[in-house]
């Protein structure tokens, strides 16, 4: 079994590594605190200067084109690697460009694709090379913001550091400035921390934030300096029920599960029921959904006898199966 890269023990492409870190457990002494903190400073410096193993951008586009909808989102971000690639390609000429910011806000409802393709783009990022790596750092409000005076700036910059050369990701990005008394919270701290890092580190690293379209206009507009910051905000739409269709039969697929005869009017008529709930979450909901149908199939099948189970019985998901989860779903 191959070991991963960074696995404990094993630092490919960092032949001098005992001796360099030797150096800075020296220069550490006695302080066993400044020792932590240096040691995992160097390791992190390691780890983005070392190359990754990197997936060409065709195959990164083929998994962008493979996801259900987001017709719109493919388009956009697809005219944007072009642009970017272009621009490379004129510099190389020696030829103008068009100065660009690189960050990105991504507008939609929870469950409509934003966090994988963000992951995707990234990779693209990574693919021609506009960043270093091309990895994604994941963050919400709890990783940037302290609980005292002091500890937001270094949480965020932390959060950076480990973005460098990647993307750094913030879901439900409006959190950092809640309503009330801004006197009392360290949100705004943690956003000037950032607008500073994206300006002066524009070209080491790319800032995504997401969130509710409605929360995250307001928060765009919460710094007179932040939403300069960004070039592009993508929308995501809402999924249809068509689609969310496909997403619950992309789940069974993967899994080796098949859809039996009367399956797909149940799905259409949960999903349209479930626009009408609070807690709908789009892809998730279509993901929770599928979930609990499996459970719902096992506890089907576990009153028969070993004997009398065969593969297509192991294979199949009822409407039955799909109904009764659907209601624990949400009454939940």
């Amino acid at each position: 079994m191959r070991r991963d890269r960074w696995s404990v023990g094993t630092v490919t492409g960092v032949p001098s590594l005992p001796r360099q870190l030797g150096k800075v457990v020296r220069r550490a002494g006695d302080d066993i605190a400044g020792l932590v903190r240096s040691a995992g400073r160097f390791v992190e410096e390691q780890r983005l200067s070392s190359p990754n193993e990197r997936r060409s951008l065709d195959e990164i586009q083929d998994d962008l084109d493979a996801l259900v909808g987001l017709d719109s989102v493919k388009e956009q971000v697809t005219t944007l690697i072009a642009f970017l690639r272009i621009q490379q390609q004129r510099r190389t000429e020696g030829l103008g460009e068009v100065p660009m910011s690189h960050h990105l806000v991504f507008l939609g409802n929870p469950g409509t694709g934003k966090t994988t393709v963000a992951r995707l783009l990234a990779e693209m990022y990574g693919a021609i090379g506009l960043i270093d790596q091309g990895h994604v750092v994941e963050v919400d409000r709890a990783g940037l913001v302290g609980q005292f005076v002091g500890q937001t700036a270094m949480k965020t910059n932390r959060a950076i550091r480990k973005a460098i050369g990647g993307v750094l990701f913030i879901d439900e990005a409006y959190a950092l400035t809640p309503p009330g008394p801004q006197s009392l919270d360290f949100g705004r701290e943690a956003i000037e921390t950032l607008i500073k890092r994206m300006e002066d580190d524009r070209e080491r690293f790319v800032v995504i934030v997401a969130g509710y379209p409605d929360l995250m206009r307001s928060f765009l507009a919460s710094n007179p300096g932040l939403g300069s910051r960004f070039s592009r905000v993508i929308e995501f739409g809402d999924y249809d029920d068509g689609e969310l269709v496909d997403i619950f039969g992309t789940f069974a697929s993967r899994a080796d599960y098949e859809l039996d005869d009367g399956v797909e009017a149940v799905l259409r008529d949960v999903f349209g029921r479930a626009r009408r709930h609070s807690r709908f979450g789009n892809g998730r909901f279509a993901r929770t959904l599928f979930e609990q149908s499996v459970n719902r199939q096992a506890v089907r099948l576990s009153s028969v006898t070993d004997g009398d189970l065969d593969r297509d019985a192991l294979l199949r998901l009822t409407a039955d199966d799909v109904r009764s989860a659907a209601e624990f779903v949400l009454a939940g």
